[in-house]
């Protein structure tokens, strides 16, 4: 079962800014990467279902999480049908986030009291969600589907709607400007974050080292707006 509450994981999510987001088949460099994210202070991952048994892989990093690393929200992205959500609370997922809305995925993890973000195109999309008891819209993908000013365009007539994208966010000050400025919650950010060349080098001091200077900037820039 997931290790964080309902309302810990989304009020984290909110505070921290960033999700880190990700998929690695091999276990030692899945569990160093969540690792490196957590210590540069993006301690809410998403790891995706993108392999062969993913899940087999999500379910050793929860235990290494629990055993290990307590402080890390784990949550599973890529989720697209209700059985796969339910392997992946089962193995112990804190939330749940996935390319579009399913009714069913929506029921099952609030069933669980687990948070769901599913993927949202449009203002009914994301009413629906919520409608469902989606806190926190993905909107993806967040460059195609119309960016910062698709935000802040569905910020207007519904304040009350909270959104993180995904797909088409730097680790920029430019790009988080736009993002946080339009009135995001939060945002997920994966190759631009995680790189190739960092996973391929191994080099998970340099991921600590990137996940860090965007969270540093996230908060300068929620600063400079205030």
């Amino acid at each position: 079962m997931a290790k964080y509450s309902r309302l810990e994981v989304l009020t984290a999510m909110k505070q921290i800014g960033i999700i880190p987001v990700f998929y690695n088949g091999n276990f030692d460099v899945a569990k160093s990467v969540i690792a490196a994210c957590a210590d540069g202070g993006a301690r809410a991952i998403e790891f995706t279902n993108r392999g062969d048994r993913a899940v087999n892989v999500f379910t050793k990093l929860a235990e290494y999480r629990d055993s290990e690393k307590p402080e890390i929200i784990l949550g599973a992205g890529s989720i697209c049908d209700a059985p796969t959500a339910a392997m992946y609370i089962s193995a112990g997922a804190d939330f749940v986030v996935g390319p579009l809305l399913d009714e069913d995925v929506a029921k099952i993890c609030n069933g669980r009291k687990i948070p769901y973000s599913p993927g949202c195109g449009t203002v009914s999309e994301i009413h629906k969600a919520e409608i469902l008891g989606v806190e926190i819209c993905k909107i993806f993908p967040g460059a195609e589907v119309g960016g910062p000013a698709f935000v802040k365009s569905v910020k207007g007539p519904c304040p009350w709607t909270e959104i993180m994208p995904t797909g088409g966010v730097s680790p920029t000050k430019e790009s988080l400007s736009a993002w946080f400025n339009a009135g995001v919650a939060c945002v997920g950010m994966g190759s631009n974050l995680i790189t190739k060349e960092l996973l391929a080098a191994k080099d998970f001091a340099g991921i600590t080292k990137k996940v860090k200077e965007t969270f540093e900037l996230i908060k300068q820039i929620r600063s400079e707006k205030k």
